[in-house]
């Protein structure tokens, strides 16, 4: 059964969030910037297809609607700025995103355990695993 992901979660932890980075080319002086930047997520969740995700920080703020099961062309507008055609679908209880575009291997990965969110990064060899907890 899908997870229900809706909620307000705030950044506990972020590892290798640099490399995951440098792989998608993000200029020294940025990635200096966003990562001493907390974020929040505001996920909010229509049954188990429809979601809407809202990342905020003092520098940026992204937001993200989709449905799952259908591809959609998605601009990193937050990140690096490339257009990537994404396709979110479930794989158990993790909602799993694939991004073709330029850069090999991208996407992501939210799940829940306990009462933590989970995200998942992925750029070509990179891995960053972010945790975030329920404030909402």
């Amino acid at each position: 059964m899908p997870a229900h992901l809706s909620g307000k979660w705030i950044l506990e932890t972020s590892d290798r969030f640099e490399d995951y980075l440098k792989a998608l080319n993000i200029d020294f002086a940025t990635r200096k910037i966003a990562m001493s930047l907390s974020q929040t997520k505001v996920i909010t969740q229509d049954g188990d297809r429809k979601f809407h995700f809202k990342t905020q920080s003092a520098l940026r703020s992204y937001e993200l609607a989709f449905t799952v099961g259908e591809e959609f062309e998605e601009v990193t507008k937050a990140l690096d700025n490339r257009k990537v055609k994404s396709l979110v679908s479930w794989e158990g209880d993790k909602l799993v995103c694939s991004q073709r575009g330029e850069k090999m291997n991208r996407g992501w990965k939210h799940w829940l355990h306990g009462d933590r969110l989970h995200l998942e990064l992925s750029c070509e060899d990179a891995l960053c695993l972010q945790v975030f907890k329920r404030i909402e």
